[in-house]
């Protein structure tokens, strides 16, 4: 029995490992003193690799706030046509780079072409139109001085002659007095002349009787023959006195005929001269009238007007000369952007509509992170904050960023259906704001070296102390 037992402890029991001691009654022993130092201190080393990792990561966490509900974003740009026309050419393909200014889609430009060249040629005829209203503007003013002009020498002229006429049927009225003076005259030596006559003829008459007498007595003898000469002489005398007497008569009459004549005359005269008053004075009127006419501003006036409105028109042909112009130039269509197309929206033949999405381009440049916070995260957000960023798409590479700007509203503010946390039996939920992140620089590296395409998943974190 006792062999047995020495053999027993000899023999180390099957599966037993070396530093292992078995105790005398046949019970496992622990390992040994080595093996427990060896223990003991890789668990300390792990505690204490677990303490500094496990600080940092508190440290870290305490001071930053992270999420990876984030996304790499761009301002797409929806490249549309201003006209509705038909797609002559495409230039560029999807995913192709395209430089800013670069032409992109080519419209038929025909019916534009056309549309120019009426509108020029409106233009150019309205412009000759204006030039030549304005010319009759200038040749309006200078008719109208001219004019004036020669109705102020008519009515200087009509004046004058009022005057004259005036004169002259003053020194008529005077000469009518004259005439009237000289028929009065010729009427009373008419009136003499007359009188004279019956004297006349009375001593005729006793002359030829005393003839009669002297010359009976003288063929009896009773008188002497040289009386008979003496009372035919005294005969002859009084019948040539009554002849002249009948002569002065006869040759007052006509004289006073004359008078008459002259006074009627000269009344017609001072009549007629009287009228040539009213004459001039019409025509004094006339003139006045003419240059009222003529010196009126509404005619310069209305042709300036017509000049303004032909003006006018040349500048609304202008216009559409600009407009047409445009139209020509909207058929070239080209990027506004330097990027890349992401997607076509249009084939050859098609025609377009205003404001339809030909082109989907995406900036080569200028890209950010869209991070989706939660609004328990956002507190301490400020912008300017810096933000640590890894990509999915290049692991271990760490970009650096800033906080650009914090969105006024969450994002489901600008939904169809708003939630609504503190009325009624919703259920609260945390709502998350966009916050805009801008790449900075790439650790150990270049950012030119990593191409941040629009809808790669981010992960963010904000220090925010």
């Amino acid at each position: 029995m006792e062999g047995t037992r020495h053999a027993a402890v000899a023999a180390p029991p099957a599966g037993r490992r070396d530093g292992e001691s078995v105790a005398d009654d046949g019970v496992k022993a622990g390992p040994s003193p080595a093996v427990r130092v060896g223990i003991i201190v890789g668990a300390s080393i792990l505690v204490l690799l677990a303490l500094v990792y496990g600080i940092r990561f508190l440290v870290y966490a305490s001071a930053h706030e992270t999420t990876d509900d984030a996304t790499v974003d761009a301002d797409e740009v929806q490249i549309t046509s201003k006209i509705a026309e038909r797609v002559d050419r495409i230039l560029v393909d999807t995913n192709a780079p395209v430089r800013r200014g670069q032409l992109l889609v080519q419209l038929d430009d025909v019916d534009e072409k056309t549309r120019l060249a009426q509108a020029r040629a409106a233009v150019d005829a309205q412009r000759a139109q204006a030039r030549a209203a304005q010319e009759n503007v200038a040749l309006t003013a200078a008719t109208q001085s001219a004019q004036n002009e020669q109705n102020r020498g008519s009515i200087a002229q009509a004046d004058a002659a009022i005057r004259s006429a005036a004169q002259q049927a003053k020194s008529a009225a005077g000469q009518i007095a004259v005439a009237g003076a000289q028929v009065d005259a010729a009427r009373a030596q008419l009136k003499v002349a007359q009188d004279a006559v019956p004297g006349a003829l009375q001593n005729l008459r006793k002359a030829s009787a005393d003839l009669q007498r002297t010359t009976s007595l003288v063929s009896t003898g009773d008188l002497a023959a040289s009386e008979l000469d003496s009372v035919r002489a005294e005969y002859e005398a009084a019948r040539s006195q009554y002849s002249q007497a009948v002569a002065q008569a006869s040759a007052a009459q006509a004289n006073l005929a004359e008078a008459q004549q002259r006074l009627a005359a000269q009344r017609y005269a001072t009549s007629s001269t009287a009228a040539q008053v009213g004459v001039q004075e019409a025509q004094l009127t006339t003139a006045q009238g003419h240059f009222a006419e003529s010196s009126a501003p509404e005619r310069v006036g209305a042709e300036q007007a017509q000049a303004d409105a032909a003006q006018a028109q040349v500048v609304s042909l202008d216009a559409q000369l600009a407009t047409a112009q445009n139209n020509l130039n909207y058929t070239r269509i080209t990027s506004p952007i330097d990027g890349y197309v992401g997607q076509k929206n249009t084939e050859i033949g098609q025609t377009v509509a205003p404001g339809e999405s030909l082109l989907t381009l995406i900036p080569a440049r200028h890209v950010y992170i869209t991070a989706n916070y939660k609004e328990t995260q956002i507190g301490r957000m400020k912008v300017g904050q810096e933000v640590d960023i890894s990509v999915d798409a290049y692991k271990g590479v760490k970009f650096v960023g800033h906080v650009d700007n914090l969105s006024p509203a969450s994002q489901n503010k600008f939904s169809l259906v708003p939630a609504q946390n503190a009325t009624g039996n919703f259920v609260k939920v945390t709502q998350r704001l966009p916050v805009r992140i801008l790449v900075d620089r790439v650790e150990n590296g270049r950012l030119a070296d990593y191409a941040l395409r629009p809808g790669m998943s981010v992960e963010t974190s904000v220090k925010v102390k």
